[in-house]
């Protein structure tokens, strides 16, 4: 092999055919440019530079492949001043961000092949993450039902309107009413329910539940024939103030001569309770929240028939869709204790109402819970101070009372005059005294 020249371009004679004892040094292998353009001066064309000659030690020298290439050589240079770079490697390998030889960061390519391990997850962060989206997502739920209900409310009773109101007590008092109201009913809901096309509203059926602060909650049923003093009242509409004459008829005949503000104002004049909040639903919306439910399974213990209401139902269990169980709390021709016992299935269908819309299998499933909210807000009917929560402690109550817990009763009653009942004041005011200080209810009614 030839020898390779030193810097001034004398052959020492290295090689291989030396007769040097000394060994071979590194060869330096010259850089080639790469590129177009014509390069500088003593390149070649293409950018690659002119190749030294050198000697193979047996006086034959080899140099570029051109016809001067016995001619001469001209000794190399140490530098080249003339702004040249010459490419060499100066032992930073590019792309290493750390500039140590194995081109890779942190979890990446360790240069041999290998990817450097993954670090091990870190499950408590996962997990507290996890936890505190799923906080943030409930509330934003819990936020968003709540306003989507509350706007659904229908405040139309202002309860500032009835005068001469009695002492409040402990507790609170609800007057409850389902009215024969046909507001958004069709032609043909109407003749389906049974309800005919009586013009305005009455009502169908009335309770007190009195909510107690320690739990003791009471049910009482008001008989729409019961027999009361209409007192002095305001005009809801004309604001007019209308005196007391006396005159004795029927409880129900109070909502439909002007309202819930006079039936209000008749009940607490009757009984001397205050009531506190008042609530209405009519007969649409009593249907459309049994049927949002999917039914409600009612044991009849014996079977009737009623042409006024629709009622045409046997002995034994049976599940109720909207349509019969608004038959089943409106007959009471065809029951032999008429407006008594048609309380006593008014209570008894709700008791089965509360405890299947309180099921998990309503409360946790989306597709029945927000339908039976949307068909019971749509036609309830409140005062202006009530809420959601206020709307929610009566919804709770009640189902308290009817499934057992509490007491549920009809208004003590002392006989009948003229086909109305009386009720037996003396009853009605040691009962309504025990409501008032949260304390049992030792009174019974029939």
């Amino acid at each position: 092999m030839s020898d390779w020249p030193d810097e001034q371009g004398n052959g020492r004679g290295y090689g291989r055919g030396s007769g040097n004892a000394q060994p071979d040094g590194a060869r330096v292998m010259r850089h080639v440019q790469r590129g177009g353009g014509t390069g500088r001066p003593g390149q070649q064309p293409g950018g690659v530079p002119q190749q030294p000659a050198y000697d193979d030690g047996y006086g034959q020298r080899y140099g570029d492949a051109r016809d001067d290439m016995f001619e001469p050589r001209t000794p190399r240079r140490d530098s080249y001043d003339d702004g040249y770079d010459s490419g060499y490697n100066t032992g930073q390998v590019y792309g290493s961000p750390n500039g140590n030889g194995h081109g890779g960061g942190q979890g990446g390519d360790d240069g041999y092949g290998t990817r450097a391990p993954r670090p091990a997850p870190n499950w408590r962060r996962r997990i507290k993450i996890g936890s505190l989206t799923l906080v943030v997502v409930l509330l934003a739920v819990s936020i968003g039902t709540y306003f989507w209900a509350d706007s659904k409310l229908k405040r139309e009773v202002d309860l500032s309107k009835v005068i001469e109101r009695p002492e409040g007590g402990d507790g609170t008092n609800y007057l409850i009413v389902g009215s024969d109201s046909r507001e958004g009913m069709s032609d043909e809901d109407k003749k389906k329910l049974h309800t005919g096309s009586a013009k305005g509203k009455r009502t169908d059926s009335m309770m007190i539940l009195h909510v107690a602060d320690d739990g003791g909650n009471t049910m009482i049923s008001l008989p729409r024939d019961s027999n009361v003093t209409i007192p002095s009242f305001k005009g809801a509409e004309t604001g007019r103030l209308y005196p007391n004459t006396g005159r004795q008829t029927k409880l129900n005949a109070a909502y439909a001569e002007d309202g819930p503000e006079l039936l209000v104002r008749t009940v607490e004049f009757n009984t001397g309770l205050r009531i506190d909040h008042y609530a209405e639903i009519g007969f649409g919306g009593f249907a459309k929240i049994v049927d949002a439910v999917g039914g409600v399974e009612m044991d009849i213990p014996k079977g009737f028939k009623d042409e006024k209401s629709g009622a045409d139902f046997e002995a034994g269990k049976q599940t109720l869709d909207g349509q019969q169980a608004l038959a089943f709390v409106r007959t009471r021709y065809a029951l032999p204790g008429s407006d008594l016992d048609r309380t006593k299935n008014q209570q008894k269908f709700l008791a089965a109402l509360a405890n299947q819309a309180a099921t998990p299998g309503t409360v946790m499933n989306p597709f029945k819970l927000y339908p039976t909210m949307g068909a019971g807000l749509d036609t309830l009917v409140v005062d202006k101070d009530m809420g959601l929560f206020d709307v929610a402690s009566m919804f709770w109550a009640m189902k308290g009372v009817t499934g057992g817990e509490g007491k549920s009763m009809n208004m003590p009653l002392a006989g009948s005059t003229g086909g109305n009942l009386l009720w037996d004041k003396a009853k009605v005011k040691q009962m309504v005294s025990e409501l008032n200080n949260d304390e049992k209810v030792t009174v019974s009614g029939d």
